[in-house]
C-alpha cells in the first residue's frame, strides 16, 4: 500500500474526535502487516492510542531513540476521500492521516536501514489531548519525539499554547417592561468582553503576538424577560507563560462576572535544525503533554489553512517529499 492509497484508506474511516476506534483497529492491523509489532494503548472505555514497537521487536534490546508521533481523530463532519492527479481530498487528508502514513513509510524505510523508529497514534488532539495525557505515563524512554502536524514540511521552531476561558454573568430576572427590576447578565457580559478585547496582549519577538478569539456566546431565557445568565467562550493563543494573562483577564472582568481557565496548554519553543526551512505553529499541538518521550521536533506536510475546513487537501508531492524529510531527520538526529 503506497503513501497516498494509505492516506485515502485512512480518510475513508469516520474517526471524529471519541470516534476512533476504527481508525485504531485499521491500523493494528496495518502495522502487523508491516512487521512492526502494535499494541492498543488504552484511553478509557472504548478508545485506544496505537503504539507501535519498531520492526516487530517484542521486546527491542533497548527502547527507540526516536517515535514518530501524531493523532488519529479528526474534527467534525466527516468527509470521505478524493482524489485528482496531484491531491487528496477529505477530512483528515492533512490533519492528520495524510502525516500517519508518512510516517509509517518513513519508519519502514529507516527500519530497512538499520534504524528502529517507533510510532505512536493518539486519540483525542483535537478537544482535550486525552490519548497524550495517558501515553505520557508509559513512555519507553525515548530521546526524541518527532511529531506530526500541518506545517508545509517546515521545522517549527515554536508553538503557540492555548488558554481557553470561560466568563460567566449572572444577573436577576424581571419582566422586560420593567428592566429596572431586573438585573441584565448579558449587558454585563457584553461590558466584560469589551473590558476584555481592550486588554493589551503580550507579543514575543521572532513568534508574534497572542491573539484571542471570542468563540461562543450563550444566554437568556426570551426577548421579553431580562436575563439572569449569559456565557461566553474565548480562547486566547498564547506566546508567553499564561499567568499574568490569567491576573489581566480577572482583573479586567472585575465584578462583572467569573473567569474560568478551563484549558491551560503552555506556549513552547522547539529544536529545530540547521538546513530546514522553519515556521511558528500558531496553533496547538499534543506536545506539551508529552513531556516523557524526548525533546519534540515538530514537522508535517500540508498547510494548516485548510485544515478544519470543507476543502481540506494534501499535496500528493508534498506528502512524498515528507517521507523523505522524516528519513532525513532521523538520520541527523541519529548521527
Amino acid at each position: 500500500m503506497d503513501v497516498v492509497t494509505l492516506t485515502r484508506a485512512l480518510v475513508d474511516i469516520e474517526s471524529i474526535t471519541g470516534n476512533e476506534t476504527k481508525v485504531g483497529e485499521f491500523l493494528l492491523a496495518e502495522l502487523a502487516r508491516r512487521s512492526f509489532k502494535p499494541h492498543k494503548m488504552p484511553v478509557g472505555a472504548n478508545r485506544f492510542n496505537v503504539y507501535a514497537s519498531p520492526c516487530g521487536a517484542d521486546t527491542p534490546v533497548r527502547p527507540p531513540e526516536i517515535v514518530f508521533s501524531t493523532h488519529m481523530d479528526t474534527v467534525p463532519p466527516f468527509i470521505p476521500s478524493s482524489e485528482d492527479a496531484t491531491k487528496i481530498y477529505g477530512r483528515g487528508s492533512c490533519d492528520a492521516k495524510g502525516i500517519i502514513a508518512a510516517q509509517i513509510a518513513a519508519a519502514e524505510r529507516l527500519c530497512k536501514e538499520g534504524i528502529p523508529v517507533g510510532l505512536l497514534f493518539l486519540v483525542g488532539e483535537e478537544r482535550d489531548s486525552q490519548g497524550a495525557i495517558v501515553a505520557n505515563q508509559q513512555s519507553p524512554g525515548c530521546k526524541f519525539l518527532i511529531n506530526g502536524e500541518p506545517t508545509d514540511n517546515r521545522i517549527a521552531i515554536a508553538s503557540k499554547g492555548s488558554l481557553r476561558v470561560e466568563i460567566t454573568a449572572i444577573g436577576r430576572m424581571a419582566h422586560s417592561a420593567y428592566p429596572e427590576l431586573g438585573e441584565s447578565a448579558i449587558e454585563k457580559l457584553l461590558e466584560a468582553l469589551n473590558r476584555l478585547r481592550s486588554v493589551k496582549l503580550p507579543e514575543a519577538e521572532g513568534i508574534g503576538a497572542t491573539t484571542v478569539n471570542i468563540g461562543l456566546i450563550e444566554g437568556g431565557r426570551a426577548p421579553n424577560v431580562i436575563p439572569d445568565h449569559a456565557k461566553a467562550q474565548l480562547l486566547y493563543r498564547l506566546v508567553t507563560p499564561s499567568e499574568p494573562l490569567k491576573q489581566q483577564i480577572a482583573a479586567a472582568v472585575g465584578d462583572l462576572a467569573k473567569a474560568d481557565f478551563v484549558l491551560d496548554i503552555p506556549f513552547m519553543r522547539l529544536r529545530t535544525l540547521d538546513g530546514f526551512p522553519t515556521m511558528v505553529a500558531a496553533f496547538t499541538t499534543d506536545i506539551p503533554a508529552l513531556s516523557n518521550w524526548g525533546e519534540p521536533l515538530l514537522i508535517g506536510p500540508g498547510s494548516i489553512h485548510v485544515a478544519h475546513t470543507e476543502g481540506e487537501l494534501i499535496d500528493k508531492a508534498e506528502l512524498q517529499k515528507a517521507v523523505e524529510l522524516y528519513c532525513s531527520i532521523v538520520r541527523r538526529l541519529q548521527s
